[in-house]
């Protein structure tokens, strides 16, 4: 499991963007977001680095915590 910061996530349209854009890379697994603390979990075993190159090209940069 990865669980990233998405600290510009602030409504459920961010919310909708972030579970598309990880949702598209190849072996994510399951997407869950937290809105409320914007932090995302992912359960997969995608890389840490294509998850965050996917929030990035959503607009959306993120770190690994």
């Amino acid at each position: 499991m990865t669980r990233l910061s998405v600290p510009d996530m602030s409504c459920n349209h961010c919310k909708m963007t972030v579970e598309a854009a990880l949702g598209a890379v190849p072996d994510a697994g399951v997407v869950a977001v937290d809105l409320a603390h914007r932090t995302v979990e992912v359960s997969g075993t995608a890389p840490k680095p294509a998850l965050i190159k996917a929030l990035d090209q959503a607009g959306y940069p993120a770190t690994v915590i």
